[in-house]
């Protein structure tokens, strides 16, 4: 097995993808599980998800199973979801309730929402046993545009150098992400996927608008600039402006809602897009935001949990969101049905060096790189 990209001749016009084998490879992957999903920032539930105490849910995380849950106090805590004692997963739903603890369905270990150990059969008479020390395993966890992020790495990265210098790298200004008021708006719609396809090819075609005039006829009618095969994140700071005709981000191009509150006049009637390495994107338009989290649960299969995120009196009102959602859901299954097309060529002779990508898909050739080194790789090469 190998984790080095070939490295053909070079060309100032075509450079190389990964090869085939990095979309492939239980290998692969569970390095990428290790060195990325467990060592990353990841973004894993929505804070509102857990409104009230002893709300929690169940994430996946590269190989581990993390159990967010709201304290009795307000905050959110995360832990592996593992009882101290034998090791019984103690939630098995992905999402629920509890009255008061956490109780581990095995030999009854109970734990506080604090993760602190505080009954089990027999512990009185085990005064040696410290609570503290035989509580539940603690995640690092921040919260950003109203997600709780998760980290497992033993001394996690800098949230502010990571994750949010993601919004400034491709907004080129730290507060206009800040515009949109994320935290404060409210869930309109969720969409679930299963997308039999590696997590890569997903993130790959989200940065990207080669594709946009192929298989996005409703995208393109509505930012017509992507027809000419540039997406916005080819450029810093800059926003697809909507068409001339077009009055708002929905799928015939009619009105949708009046524009959040702190957005600006120069981000009015512009899309942008942002990537936060590795499994988020962010989309901002003038009413609303989408945010996608991707859950890479093996080589070939990706769940993505997509928002649709209002300001909190559109949503209360019960205004009709339907045609503000089916825009991007339109978008999302078409761009779910490529890379599940992309994904069996992946394991053919034909893509064991890889691909190409023209000019205006040279920034993924960054994020290959990127995630080259994570994995302590050499990095992409060019080809002819």
């Amino acid at each position: 097995m190998t984790t080095t990209p070939l490295s053909p001749s070079p060309s100032p016009s075509l450079i190389a993808t990964l090869p085939g084998n990095y979309y492939t490879d239980p290998e692969i992957f569970r390095q990428e599980q290790e060195h990325v999903f467990e060592s990353m920032w990841f973004c894993a539930v929505r804070s509102a998800d857990l409104d009230r105490p002893g709300a929690f849910r169940t994430v996946q995380v590269g190989r581990e199973s993390v159990l967010i849950t709201r304290t009795r106090t307000g905050d959110l805590r995360a832990f592996l979801n593992v009882c101290r004692h034998r090791g019984a997963r103690l939630c098995t739903e992905e999402a629920g309730q509890v009255r008061r603890n956490i109780q581990c369905p095995y030999h009854a270990w109970t734990y506080d929402l604090d993760g602190r150990l505080i009954a089990a059969p027999n512990l009185i008479k085990m005064p040696d046993v410290d609570r503290v020390a035989y509580g539940l395993i603690q995640v690092a966890l921040r919260e950003w545009l109203g997600y709780a992020w998760v980290c497992l790495a033993d001394t996690p990265p800098s949230f502010e150098d990571t994750v949010m210098y993601a919004a400034v790298e491709r907004l080129g200004d730290a507060a206009a992400i800040e515009h949109y008021g994320t935290e404060r708006l409210a869930l309109g719609k969720r969409v679930t996927y299963d997308v039999k396809a590696n997590w890569k090819l997903i993130v790959e075609n989200f940065m990207e608008c080669y594709h946009c005039a192929t298989i996005h006829p409703e995208l393109t009618d509505v930012l017509p600039e992507f027809a000419d095969g540039y997406a916005a994140q080819y450029y810093v700071g800059h926003g697809a402006e909507f068409g001339e005709e077009i009055k708002g981000f929905t799928v015939d191009g009619s009105e949708g809602f009046a524009k959040l509150p702190g957005v600006d006049a120069a981000q009015d009637r512009r899309y942008y897009a942002i990537t936060v390495k590795p499994t988020v994107f962010v989309n901002l338009v003038p009413d609303h935001v989408i945010l996608h989290r991707m859950f890479p649960l093996a080589e070939d299969r990706t769940v993505v949990e997509c928002d649709w995120l209002y300001a909190p009196e559109v949503v209360a009102s019960g205004a009709d969101l339907s045609k503000s959602v089916e825009l991007f859901h339109r978008v999302n299954v078409q761009d779910f049905e490529a890379c599940e097309r992309t994904q069996p060529a992946m394991s053919s002779r034909a893509y064991r060096r890889g691909g190409v990508l023209v000019p205006n898909e040279h920034h993924i050739g960054i994020f290959h790189a990127w995630l080259v080194e994570q994995l302590g790789g050499g990095r992409a090469g060019s080809v002819h």
